[in-house]
């Protein structure tokens, strides 16, 4: 097994796709060409489906696989419904975590650079300096990503103008609509125009999510099928206090290049930063309790290379696009179907190869197995 999974992560194939381009689909050609600057010249199956119809003014529920660019999905026709005439914020992007909100704000300031446009782009998020951000809105930036409780805050000071937003994005709306973030985010859409068109996007619309988006729009539903993917499962028994060890011993006996290793409490994760940081392994932690450019800054190292693992809780799980990730590894068993689907995405991204191996003690096994049923997936043993 370990040969095989050495073999599959050398491995990069291409998959074919449809010949249609974003001018097809109404993206002007500034932005067409600020995306054929990047090589994305193809729009995916969720972007050929929800670009036309966002632009036609549609409220839509859009799911799809993770790394099929959903992002951009909705990002370019929230660029193109801003008037750049009017001086105001046009366009809100709520996330649910600090990471994937300045990611979004990253993607959408590249777009604007590269083609040319007019248009102001503000990430609004707690734990920053917030008169700095007071500052950033004198601007009138006309599309703002941010958390919630932060746009709440700066609207409550008066430093904030919801009323000319006509556009309202949530991405990983089913986390943002479940118990954590729901009194927030309906908080910030009650100082939204009723007139606001939604686009709600994730890699999975479970029922309970998609029933507490019809409570705020009337969406259509458009589902993207699954691609055909280079992704394998693997899982490997151990004991619990034998996994960090695991890690240690899979990163030295696979080529793994970048990877990202799961855990389910921010105090086993900094316990395994200690051991593998040991044991001469650079890593990085992306953990809850730490500060804003703590993450930031392990994020950064990940990216860049200078780490070769990435230790963090859920936080990683959902959006956050690190390229290349060859290998996850699921220190901890995620505790249902959607998690792990979100932590297996961060890896075997647009056609590319990739692992997901689940360290188990032997009380876990059965329960990997339900989980892999129920997900229709084979998971192989790892000796």
């Amino acid at each position: 097994c370990a040969e095989f999974i050495r073999a599959s992560l050398t491995f990069r194939s291409g998959l074919q796709e449809d010949t249609m381009d974003f001018t097809s689909l109404g993206v002007p050609a500034p932005l067409a060409a600020a995306l054929a600057a990047r090589g994305i010249t193809e729009p995916t199956e969720i972007q050929r489906e929800v670009i036309p119809a966002a632009c036609a003014g549609e409220s839509l529920i859009g799911e799809a696989p993770t790394g099929t660019g959903k992002t951009l999905a909705y990002l370019l026709p929230a660029l193109m419904h801003i008037d750049p005439a009017v001086r105001a914020a046009q366009v809100l992007v709520l996330a649910p975590t600090h990471e994937l909100a300045m990611q979004i704000a990253g993607v959408a300031r590249e777009l604007v650079q590269a083609a040319g446009l007019s248009v102001g782009v503000q990430a609004l998020i707690g734990g920053a300096n917030v008169q700095r951000q007071i500052d950033a809105l004198k601007k009138k930036p006309a599309l703002i990503v941010g958390s919630a409780p932060r746009i709440v805050e700066l609207h409550r000071l008066r430093k904030l103008k919801l009323q000319e937003v006509r556009l309202c994005v949530l991405d990983e709306f089913d986390r943002l609509l479940g118990k954590q973030h729901s009194a927030e985010v309906r908080a910030v859409l009650h100082l939204l125009p009723r007139d606001r068109q939604m686009l709600l996007l994730s890699a999975t619309a479970a029922a309970g999510a998609v029933q507490a988006a019809e409570e705020l729009c009337t969406p259509r539903i458009i589902r993207a099928a699954a691609q055909e993917t280079t992704c394998e499962n693997y899982y490997h028994i151990v004991s619990f206090r034998d996994k960090i060890k695991a890690v240690q011993k899979l990163t030295r006996r696979l080529p793994i290049r970048r990877g990202l290793v799961f855990v389910g409490r921010s105090f086993d994760a900094a316990k395994a930063v200690e051991k593998l940081q040991y044991e001469g392994i650079r890593v990085a932690a992306l953990l809850g309790g730490e500060r804003r450019d703590q993450r930031r800054a392990a994020l950064d190292a990940i990216r860049a290379g200078r780490a070769q693992l990435l230790i963090s809780t859920d936080l990683a799980a959902r959006g956050l696009d690190i390229e290349d990730v060859d290998c996850v590894v699921q220190v901890d068993l995620p505790e249902d179907v959607r998690t792990y689907r979100h932590r297996a995405g961060r890896t075997a991204r647009a056609g590319k190869a990739g692992a997901v191996i689940s360290l188990v003690d032997a009380k876990e096994v059965e329960r990997l197995k339900t989980l892999a049923a129920r997900m229709k997936l084979d998971v192989k043993q790892l000796d």
